[in-house]
């Protein structure tokens, strides 16, 4: 029962476990994708108010100084992950542009004093690095290739491209009518994954504080179940073990966790216990009426058997008289008696001393019957675990099929065998044998003629399993008819793997 309890509150835990796992991967993975996008976008929006802020500044001025301290007061500028992308310095159509070589050519100029000027259309000017706004100076630490700056100027619109080792945020500004500067912020792959770990993290411990709660509340559920189920089976082993007071306490509040299943199998189950004391009250009442019916019969062979007078058969008879009546009056005390009011029996004979006594008594019809018989084995003491009454009765039915199922004259043996660890009694005869042994110690099944109920070979076969032994029958050896084997064990018997095989073999020997 225990191993039951471990189980079943382990296949409870179990099945928590899982279900509580999926339910939290089920919501925390979703939310922490949505943590590490949320982390994403949060790196990129700072980035651009660090981007927003040099708006003001830009607008006001492009002097190079002026946006430089705009820079050093931003977060990103003093940690060296802001640029700012100047436009070209304007020009009159066809002029040159300042420190131009005055030929017109239009060739881009130093970066100290920027590149050509756009059209009066404003159309994007021509940059060191391409067509395109801004084409000036670049003020800053710049990571943005060259090409995507002249696009982020020249179509005006913001946007992030890939560099080494994260992304740059390209934010044009308009500085002026027809030139637009573009400011370069840097954002690390370490930011944009900056705080996830650490939820991540979170939602795990979370997650298993979960599972750990659902072991606990499914353990502590399954310690009650099973404790209920226990007390059930408890009870259900000491019925079996002949306790028939016992019962399941169902009435009353029920214990909390208990499931009404348990509550209703304990109530069911005592329904049971009631009904089979009943059964027992009424068996014990009609085996108890049906042995008072004998006492009229057994008056009149008493009497009967009173007036034979004397001689050796006349005493027999009036003793087997008197000792069916100790029987009968001994079966009536049995069955009045409340299996609880039983005094306790002394268990144990001496196997050789009851079957010298049952032998004696048979022997007298024997000898009217003009059989030879053989007693061998019995002079010396044979205890055996069993009652004086039961092997009595058991040596009885094993003698009394021979009378029965052979013809006057036949001759029978009994040996008794003292071994180490059992008792064995043999009774052969010299008559046909059994014609189906298996069918004869089948409880009710046996065909011996008029007279014959099957139960003899049963009674001796629940004596000898009491003990842990066995009945095995066969074919005599000496006489050649039908052999019983009755063995008793007188202790345990010690386990051995080929226990089987041997018994097998033993159950063949007799059998041939």
């Amino acid at each position: 029962m225990r191993r039951f309890g471990r189980s079943l509150r382990w296949a409870l835990i179990k099945a928590a476990v899982a279900g509580t796992t999926m339910v939290a991967l089920a919501f925390l993975i979703p939310l922490g994708m949505m943590v590490q996008q949320t982390a994403r976008d949060r790196a990129f929006t700072a980035a651009e108010r660090q981007a927003a802020a040099l708006g003001p500044a830009l607008a006001i001025t492009t002097d190079q100084d002026a946006i430089n301290r705009a820079l050093a007061s931003t977060d990103a500028g003093a940690q060296r992950r802001m640029a700012v992308h100047l436009p070209a310095v304007g020009q009159p159509a066809g002029g040159a542009a300042p420190g131009s070589d005055g030929v017109g050519t239009g060739s881009p100029g130093t970066a100290a004093s920027g590149g050509t000027s756009a059209t009066g259309t404003g159309s994007p000017g021509t940059s060191a690095t391409g067509t395109g706004e801004p084409g000036g100076p670049t003020l800053g630490e710049g990571r943005a290739p060259a090409p995507d700056v002249a696009t982020a100027g020249g179509q005006g619109r913001s946007f992030t491209v890939k560099v080494a080792g994260g992304y740059a945020l390209l934010q044009p500004v308009a500085v002026d009518t027809g030139r637009t500067a573009v400011v370069e912020v840097f954002v690390a792959e370490s930011d944009l994954t900056r705080g996830v770990a650490t939820a991540w993290q979170v939602l795990s411990a979370v997650a298993l504080g979960l599972v750990a709660i659902s072991v606990l509340v499914a353990d502590r559920m399954g310690s009650r179940i099973v404790a209920s189920a226990q007390k059930l089976a408890a009870a259900a082993r000491e019925l079996g073990a002949g306790n028939l007071s016992v019962r399941v306490p169902v009435e009353g509040k029920p214990v909390e966790g208990s499931p009404e299943e348990l509550r209703e199998a304990g109530q069911a189950f005592n329904t049971m216990a009631d009904r089979v004391v009943q059964l027992l009250a009424a068996e014990r009442e009609l085996a108890a009426d049906l042995s008072h019916r004998l006492r009229t019969p057994l008056t009149v062979l008493r009497l009967n058997a009173a007036s034979l007078g004397e001689g050796d058969a006349a005493v027999a008879t009036r003793h087997a008289v008197a000792q069916l009546e100790r029987e009968v009056d001994q079966i009536i005390r049995s069955a009045r008696r409340a299996p609880e009011d039983a005094p306790a029996v002394a268990v144990g004979c001496d196997a050789a001393e009851v079957i010298r006594e049952r032998a004696a008594f048979w022997s007298a019809l024997a000898e009217d019957e003009g059989r030879r018989w053989q007693l061998t084995g019995a002079e010396r003491s044979a205890p055996v675990p069993v009652q004086r009454g039961d092997l009595a009765a058991a040596v009885d039915a094993l003698l009394g099929n021979v009378f029965r199922h052979t013809a006057v004259g036949t001759a029978f043996s009994v040996d008794v065998l003292a071994t180490d660890g059992s008792v064995i009694v043999l009774v052969g005869d010299a008559g046909p044998g059994y014609s189906d042994p298996a069918a004869a110690l089948k409880r009710g099944e046996g065909h011996g003629g008029e007279g014959s109920t099957g139960l003899g070979l049963d009674i001796v076969r629940k004596l000898a399993e009491s003990t842990g032994g066995d009945v095995v029958l066969g074919r005599s050896a000496v006489l050649g008819g039908a052999e019983t084997r009755l063995r008793l064990r007188t202790r345990p018997e010690p386990a051995e793997p080929a226990r089987s095989g041997r018994r097998r073999t033993r159950g063949a020997l007799f059998q041939k």
